[in-house]
Formats: structure tokens, sequence, C-alpha cells
């Protein structure tokens, strides 16, 4: 199978958009499930979720200034959403990846964090320490003990969750952040090195989350799907992606991309608010399925690698959507923060449930 370092280079020079697709013509037992559609609806009271595309922030100088987030932080914060979903994945999954790492190689070593240190630390498995989060947080609070916000972080991080871990240890007065309740130096010096991070699950949801007087982050993203695309000549599967995105449509907004980075890196006054309305408007979700996903669907290379890429990806988007699903449950009001490439899939595949409503962000960030 091709490894997922070679699918994560690839990407990298080339972001792998969301697409804008019209939905397929109802089946007739596709309509019967609109008996659940209206009952919800005469319900009322339906939840919300509002996706927030973005560019991975990972790519802005170390020293960028993260007071420039605010504008975008205050909106967010008007939403008021009940959970925050970020592109990350769960522990369990993780545990999973490195377990059958024979069909997976590389998944766990890229987009995982290493456990060891806080399981040794609190010698508790990934599950142990999901389940002392899950009868901790079972009773709410709004003056958690100090002492039991530094257990959580440690065992936010055995389990898997470094974000939610960092959510805790900011919601301490700088005083407490200190090694104790599990937490040995070497984990606080993680939980301060992460907390630092530029990137948009830290500098956004977990900032966030901060704000809102939130206990965790809820990491939404999936890589089982990685396995769709099957075994293959890497050689091959690297010519014919490259191949299929040597096109107008990639080379524009490649361009188009670059140049807004730029602006908003080197002018101090640029709007966060303006990137972000760029980054979720639909003429960007067009440009960006018309160059890759539009041109994979279609293409016809003797590898076929334009329909098992494809197929990569809508497994991807269908298992992240039904992992937000999960999580919304019975009731809630989300915000799903998730590269720019994943949105339009998100809304599409989000709009087959029944119990459930988009708020569209744009007006947020105008």
């Amino acid at each position: 199978m091709l490894t997922t370092l070679l699918v994560a280079a690839l990407l990298s020079s080339a972001e792998a958009p969301a697409a804008v697709t019209n939905p397929k013509p109802d089946t007739e037992f596709a309509q019967a499930v609109y008996l659940a559609d209206k009952a919800a609806a005469e319900r009322g009271g339906l939840s919300q979720i509002a996706v927030l595309g973005t560019s991975h922030l990972s790519s802005l100088p170390t020293d960028f200034d993260k007071s420039r987030l605010t504008p975008l932080l205050n909106r967010l914060v008007t939403f008021a959403p009940d959970k925050i979903l970020i592109e990350a994945l769960s522990g369990a999954q993780c545990d999973f990846l490195r377990d059958y790492q024979f069909a997976y190689p590389d998944t766990a070593e890229q987009y995982c964090y290493d456990p060891t240190v806080a399981r040794q630390a609190l010698k508790l498995s990934g599950a142990e320490a999901s389940q002392q989060i899950a009868r901790l947080l079972a009773i709410p609070t709004n003056n958690r003990p100090h002492s039991e916000r530094r257990r959580l972080s440690a065992l936010f991080m055995a389990a898997g969750n470094p974000v939610s871990a960092v959510v805790q240890w900011l919601r301490l007065p700088k005083t407490e952040r200190i090694s104790a309740d599990g937490l040995t130096a070497e984990l606080v010096a993680q939980l301060e090195k992460r907390s630092l991070q530029m990137n948009e699950n830290v500098s956004i949801a977990a900032a966030l989350a901060v704000q809102l007087g939130h206990e965790q982050v809820y990491p939404v993203d999936d890589h089982t799907g990685d396995a769709a695309i099957g075994q293959m000549d890497e050689k091959v599967f690297e010519q014919e992606i490259r191949q299929i995105w040597n096109n107008e449509w990639t080379k524009q907004r490649a361009a188009l991309l670059e140049q807004q980075h730029k602006h908003f890196v080197e002018n101090k006054e640029a709007s966060v608010l303006e990137w972000y309305s760029s980054t979720n408007s639909v003429e960007e979700a067009r440009r960006a399925v018309a160059g890759d996903f539009a041109a994979a669907a279609g293409a016809q290379v003797p590898g076929n690698t334009g329909r098992k890429y494809l197929a990569y990806w809508e497994t991807r988007n269908m298992r992240m959507v039904a992992n937000i699903r999960e999580t919304i449950g019975s009731g809630s009001k989300v915000l799903a923060i998730v590269g720019s490439s994943h949105k339009a899939y998100y809304e599409r595949y989000l709009g087959v449930s029944s119990d459930l409503s988009i708020v569209d962000i744009r007006p947020l960030l105008q």
C-alpha cells in the first residue's frame, strides 16, 4: 500500500481541497428517510454545526504574533459552541494504527501523539486513562480543583488527546502549572511546549475552549480510510497524481493561496477575518475541487490513480463526519475546525443527517 509519508509529501505540495457537488438523485428508499427529516423538523431544536475551514497555521512563522488571531476568536465566541471539534486523530485510533502498522505504515508516526511517557508515569493504558477522564468529567463544575485539572492534563496525554491536555493546562493559573498530581517534569515540559505551538488546534480550538470554559476538544479525524488506496506502485502513484494535479485550476489556486498567505504574514495590519472569509468562500471551494478532486474523478490514467485517490479521500471524510455525528449525539451546538480541503465535504455529508442544521460560518467572518 502507498506509504502515508508519500501521500503527505504529495498533499503538502498541493493541498487536497473540498468538493462542492450537487446531491445525487434520490432513490425510492432514500425518500423514506425524509420521514425522519420531517419528524425532526416538526419537533424543532435541531443540533447546529458550523464548519470553519482553515489554512494550516503551522505554515506561519514561529515568531508570528498570535494576538492577530484575536478578532477571529472573538467572532467564534459569539457563536458559543457547546463543543469544539478538531482535525486530529483520537488516541484510540492511534493505538489501532500502531497495532496494525503493517497495513498503515508510518501513519501513527506521522499523525499521532506518542503517549508512552504519560502512560508510564500514570501506570495506565489509554483505555484506562479515558475511563478516568469520563468519570471526572461526569460531574460538571465551574470551579474544578487545581489538582484535578493537573490530573486531567496528565490523563488526556495518556489517552492520546494532547490538545485537551493543553486546554486543562491553560485553565490553570500560571502559579498552579506545576509538576504534581501525575504530571512529571517531562510532561510539564511537553505541555509548556505544546501550549505555545502555532497551529489551528492549539491557537484557535484550545484557545477558544479556554475562553468558553470547556473541559476538552474533540478529535474527529480518521486515517483508517488510507487503506482505500490499496496496494500499488508508489512511483506510479506519484507520477500519475502529479499528472492529475498539473492543470490550470491547481496552478491558479496555488498562486492565489501563496499571495494571500504572504500578504497576511508580511502585512501586520492585514485582517485575519478577511483571510478566513476567503478561505471559507464558495469560490475557493470551487477552485479547489476543479483542480483536485474533479481532476482526479475524471482522470484516465493507466494506474487508475485518480479513482484510488478519490476513494481514500471520500472514505476519510465520511468517517470524519461519522465521528462528528457521534460527538454531536442527541443535541449540541458544535464548531468544527478543519483544513479547508474538508469543509465542503463536511457540509455535503452532514447535510444528510435528519437531526442537525448546518450554520453558515461566513456571516461571522464579515
